[in-house]
């Protein structure tokens, strides 16, 4: 029998993705409701974080390195008084700490700011760094620790959305490659209090926000799904000289 290899597309899609589905899955739903032949994504989130999830199809995939490189935006919620070994919800807690109950949105705000500028993060086991050809946290699973050296990384604004009790929100922009959940980990420390990352999302890559982008449902229930994409000639200006236009095209998906 011969395989289904689907329908040829140059496209690229802004997906919200949702929150406990990781984003390999969420990419392959989308591809499914497309009928895509090719399609990629341009950068992991965890399945516990949502947001601007940016999936490539055909050609478009030459943007991926470019996405990747961009700068970013991030909404983080992080719960403090409590660390974690993973510095999100989903790790085992190794402290608690007890919150003072002076400390509050000044505080806090005055903590974040310590964080403006190039900084240093110490890639956290978790991640998907490599070690000989392995992620780190394939070595975390083992319980192997490996030693990692800090990498420097940009957080252009950083600020107090707002305080409920021990719940803070926190909006970063910041350079590829910064960690969150690590950033969340410091300023906990730093207010001498812990902290972890409850919540993410990812809200712009470079010149895309996430206020344009479709969640699977919206997808499945458009008319005309194809009017979902932004096609090669529809590109920023800054990203249209990355993907190669076929002579003769039509049509820009």
């Amino acid at each position: 029998m011969r395989k289904r290899r689907g329908r040829v597309l140059d496209g690229l899609l802004l997906l919200d993705k949702p929150v406990d589905l990781s984003s390999n899955h969420a990419l392959q739903r989308a591809k499914r409701l497309f009928d895509a032949q090719k399609a990629g994504h341009t950068g992991t989130l965890d399945p516990f974080a949502t947001g601007l999830l940016i999936c490539c199809f055909g050609r478009m995939t030459k943007i991926a390195g470019h996405m990747l490189e961009a700068d970013k935006t991030y909404v983080a919620t992080m719960q403090l008084g409590v660390e974690t070994d993973s510095g999100d919800l989903t790790g085992e807690v190794t402290a608690r700490h007890e919150i003072a109950p002076a400390l509050g949105q000044e505080e806090i705000g005055q903590a974040l700011a310590q964080f403006e500028g190039e900084i240093e993060q110490l890639p956290p086991m978790t991640s998907a760094l490599k070690h000989k050809g392995k992620p780190l946290y394939t070595y975390a699973r083992q319980g192997i620790e490996i030693e990692r050296q800090p990498r420097k990384v940009t957080i252009y604004r950083i600020r107090l959305l707002d305080l409920d009790g021990s719940i803070a929100r926190f909006e970063v922009e910041c350079s590829k490659g910064t960690y969150i959940r690590t950033l969340a980990q410091d300023v906990g420390r730093v207010l001498g209090v812990g902290a972890h990352l409850v919540g993410l999302q990812r809200t712009r890559i470079g010149p895309f926000d996430i206020k344009d982008a479709y969640s699977l449902e919206r997808l499945a229930a458009l008319e005309e799904i194809d009017s979902a994409l932004i096609g090669p000639t529809e590109l920023p200006d800054e990203l249209k000289g990355a993907v190669p236009m076929p002579a003769g095209s039509p049509h820009p998906v």
